[in-house]
Order: structure tokens, then sequence, then C-alpha cells
């Protein structure tokens, strides 16, 4: 059995109602609107988000449910996917998870719209069951995801970004949308906020972990589904490549800033760059960075009593930094 169907045990049932509700709620009065939130449903990635809704609500609350999880989990959906819809938009991406994006098949205005569409809905799923906890973790997660995204952005363009604005941008793009589900999933079935807390902080460190993970891709020589050297291409700093520069000669240094600034599209220069951060040490100082967060998360669910809901969510986290994809 596939890691993500042996985390899904515990919670099948609870998905399959889930994928109901959520499409309940994507009903309009527009057909075209009714159109492609079908196909939007209709091509759902593995949910990992739901999953960890679902997995920590368990945990937390010995296998209690309540309809406000179901809720949440389709808040983090509806809103992680206007997320999505707005992002293929700004990148001019015609792809998205091996299916044409909206904006491939319906043009721009319509893929802005549905992704307005898409957020007023979660944030009104929320209003209208007066689950104000669960907005606030949802908002604050939108906001930071934001804040990250054109940090990024702004480091990109003078290229000085140091290992501590690099765990920031990653924390805030990536990592804060998985700390509130799992926030959120606890918060749903219990009101103490120290263990809120410490789920939302759970969720951070494991999202953290995979975007290392992420990161580390660009390195790599498997066929994971897209080429490699992607990052410098784009004049990403990752943390491969932001230890060597912080580890080699001021004319190595010179060099490999130079090579991602100037020389970004050369396949020969771009294959010289991997290989020198290689070299350098840099994938092995990554990976290590990467199980410090993996073991940290691990710590945390082991203040809980052993249930199927905490082996799931054991196997997520080394999932997480041992997948191929």
């Amino acid at each position: 059995m596939k890691p993500v169907e042996l985390i899904k045990q515990p919670i099948l049932e609870e998905m399959e109602l889930f994928e109901s509700k959520f499409r309940e709620a994507m009903v309009t009065k527009v057909p075209l609107l009714n159109r492609i939130t079908h196909y939007i449903v209709r091509r759902k990635g593995k949910q990992m988000r739901p999953m960890f809704v679902f997995l920590v609500a368990k945990m937390v609350s010995n296998g209690r449910f309540e309809e406000r999880t179901y809720r949440g989990a389709s808040i983090i959906e509806l809103i992680h996917t206007a997320t999505l819809v707005h992002d293929d938009v700004v990148d001019d991406s015609n792809r998205r998870r091996g299916f044409f994006s909206i904006n491939a098949l319906w043009k721009n205005k319509i893929a802005v719209l549905v992704g307005d569409f898409l957020l007023s809905k979660g944030l009104l799923l929320s209003i209208d069951n007066d689950d104000f906890d669960i907005l606030k973790l949802i908002s604050v997660a939108v906001r930071e995801m934001s804040e990250g995204e054109l940090l990024q952005i702004e480091k990109a363009r003078k290229l000085d970004i140091t290992e501590d604005v690099y765990f920031e941008i990653i924390r805030q793009k990536t990592a804060t949308l998985i700390a509130a589900c799992c926030g959120i999933g606890a918060a749903s079935v219990i009101s103490d906020a120290e263990e809120i807390e410490k789920m939302r902080l759970f969720g951070e460190l494991i999202g953290i972990a995979f975007q290392i993970k992420d990161d580390l891709f660009d390195y790599t020589d498997a066929k994971i589904g897209k080429p490699t050297g992607i990052d410098i291409k784009e004049q990403k700093m990752t943390l491969p490549l932001i230890y060597t520069i912080n580890n080699c000669s001021e004319k190595e240094k010179k060099w490999l800033i130079n090579s991602v600034k100037n020389h970004n599209k050369n396949k020969k220069r771009v294959k010289e760059v991997i290989a020198f951060v290689k070299e350098h040490g840099g994938i092995e100082y990554t990976i290590a960075k990467m199980k410090e967060y993996q073991t940290k998360a691990l710590a945390i669910l082991n203040t809980y009593p052993d249930s199927p809901y905490k082996d799931s969510l054991l196997i997520m986290v080394n999932y997480v930094i041992e997948r191929k994809i």
C-alpha cells in the first residue's frame, strides 16, 4: 500500500463524506461557474491538507469529530484552491498537476473571478457558522503566504538572501498553510489555546521540512516530473545554494552569484552550479537541516498517546522527507 493510502486508512469515511460536502459547497446558480468548479473538484491532488485537519482533530480528541472539522477542511481547500488559481494567472502557467489550468481553458479574467469566488466562499463558510477562530487561523495563513511570496520576489532581485531570510520565506510561503490545517483540526474539536498552538507549530515544522525537501529536488538526478535547475533558472535562492555561497572563497562566491544572476538560462552553467553545490556540502547540510525539523515535529507527536491517527501522522512526517516527488 502506498504511504498516502496508509495515512488515509483511519479517516476513509471522513474523507469520503468531506468530498461530497465539498462538492455541495461549490454549487452556484451560475452554469459557467458550476462547470469550472466541477472541473476543479475532479482534478484534486492527494488532498494532504484535509487529511492533516482530520487526523489532528481525531488525535487530540480521542477520535471525536465535529461538523466544524468538515467546515475547517472545506475552508482550507477553498482558500488554497483560490490561491492556486490566482498563482497560475500570475505565473502564466498552462498546467496544474498534469491538467490544463483554469486560465488556460477559460482565460485570465475568468480565472481571477473564479479565484475571488472561491476565496469569498471560504470566508462566508466560516462567517455563516460563527467559526471566527477558524477564520482567524486561515486569514493569518493567507496574509503570510502573500508576504512570503513578495519577500522572495524582492530578494530574488538582489540575491542577498541569508539563511534566516530563507527560513522566513518558506515558513510563510509553504509552512503557514500546513500549520493552519493542523491548528484548525485541533480548534475544530477542542478549545485549549495552548494545545491548538502546539498543533499549529507541529504543522509549521512539517511544512518547513516539506519545502526543504522540495528545494532538494532541484539538485537531484531522479525523474521527478520536473527538470533539475528550475530554481536556479528562476533565480530562487534555496538552502543548498545559500549554504554553499556562505562557505566558499570570495572568488567562488562571485562566480556563483554571477551564474545565478546573469547565466541562469545557460544549461551548461546551471549544471556547473549544481555540481559545485554538491561538491561543497550544500546537499548534506540541507538534508541535516530538514531532519532537524522532522525531529522537532516527531517530538511534538510523541507527547500524545498512541492511536491510529497518531500512527498516520507519524507516517506523514516521514513521507514528507522520504517522498520521491
